[in-house]
């Protein structure tokens, strides 16, 4: 596997888990209940994750379209993607 094809996939890993992470915070939003404090907090989770997931589909994109790619930044960006997974889905299972 080249550089090239290691960074669309993990672009594509770091999209998928963004978008797992958002929906985790819109389940978190309606549940009714938690109180307004914690709902608000979730929504401004999922606000925060959807812009993410959107600019890690721009970066696959690009590398599609263009050929230009980083793949150091495409695997810290999958890493960071996992982790803030980690820790949301651990604030829904407390919550």
């Amino acid at each position: 596997m080249n550089a090239y094809t290691l960074t669309l996939f993990t672009l594509l890993a770091a999209m998928v888990v963004q978008i797992f992470v958002l929906a985790l915070a819109i389940e978190g939003y309606l549940r009714n209940t938690l109180d307004r404090g914690l709902r608000w907090s979730w929504l401004a989770m999922a606000i925060g994750s959807m812009p993410l997931a959107l600019h890690h589909g721009y970066t696959l994109e690009l590398a599609l379209r263009t050929g230009l790619y980083d793949t150091r930044q495409a695997v810290l960006v999958a890493l960071a993607s996992l982790f803030f997974a980690l820790g949301i889905y651990g604030f829904r299972r407390r919550a």
